[in-house]
């Protein structure tokens, strides 16, 4: 049987715990977590959305009742198609975030697993991700390779 499971609305206040360990960690993390409030109501409606384009899967913390080990979420979009993607479905993974106690024991990998699983199901042609360099290996051997082109951004 699987550690993973898919994510309820339960888990929101959780999810939102480990979104904030793996934005602690960029080198451009920002700490704050007063966004956590606002973003709660739409997490839990999102994770209460079981055919939608957004999903989560957790692994419960073993040592700790009520809290998560491991979290990877994910969306669907969809973009013009192109050669090697003609249905235009993107997979996006962006956030993959394991408990500082709960690392080095596969809940990101198996978490992983199943978010795949799960974009296939729904006829993604491609899953892109921004990679730490401490995951970049983990990606890797999910066979996740570098794209050529620059990636832009503008905050509105």
């Amino acid at each position: 049987m699987s550690l993973v499971r898919r994510a309820t609305p339960e888990d929101a206040q959780e999810s939102l715990r480990l979104r904030q360990v793996m934005i602690d960690a960029l080198p451009d993390g920002d700490s704050s977590t007063e966004w956590h409030a606002e973003s709660l109501p739409g997490l839990r409606v999102k994770l209460g959305e079981a055919d939608g384009d957004f999903a989560a899967f957790v692994v419960d913390h073993p040592d700790r009742p009520g809290a998560l080990a491991a979290l990877v979420v994910g969306t669907v979009d969809y973009r013009i198609g192109k050669a090697g993607n003609p249905r235009g479905l993107a997979g996006y993974v962006f956030s993959v975030a394991t408990d500082p106690g709960a690392r080095r024991r596969g809940y990101a990998r198996a978490c992983m697993d199943e978010l795949l699983v799960w974009f296939r199901e729904r006829g993604a042609g491609q899953v892109m991700l921004t990679a730490s360099p401490e995951a970049e290996p983990l990606y890797a051997s999910l066979g996740f390779a570098h794209k050529p082109d620059p990636t832009m951004i503008l905050k509105l």
